[in-house]
């Protein structure tokens, strides 16, 4: 993500460059407009997808906690049973 940040800045100081540099300055401007405008877009895309991803991990996280608090939860019984049974 930092480096469309990179892009993104270095599109905006070669359209301002090429902004005082004569007749095809408005062509330069438009053209930096856009790669700021695709690289903003990019990066929105790529927040989501990070956001989704957290998402999913989050899940598969708790879902493992949970799998091990009921295995432990099973083991634990297991282990009392054991224990109150009568001893031979």
């Amino acid at each position: 993500m930092r480096s469309r940040l990179l892009i993104v800045l270095t599109a905006l100081a070669v359209g301002a460059t090429l902004t005082g540099c004569g007749k095809e300055s408005s062509t330069a401007a438009d053209a930096a407009k856009k790669a700021a405008t695709e690289a903003a877009d990019k990066a929105k895309e790529a927040a989501a997808k990070a956001g989704e991803a957290a998402k999913a991990a989050t899940k598969e996280a708790t879902t493992a906690a949970t799998d091990a608090t009921k295995d432990a939860a099973a083991k634990a019984v297991e282990a009392a049973k054991e224990a109150a049974a009568p001893k031979k």
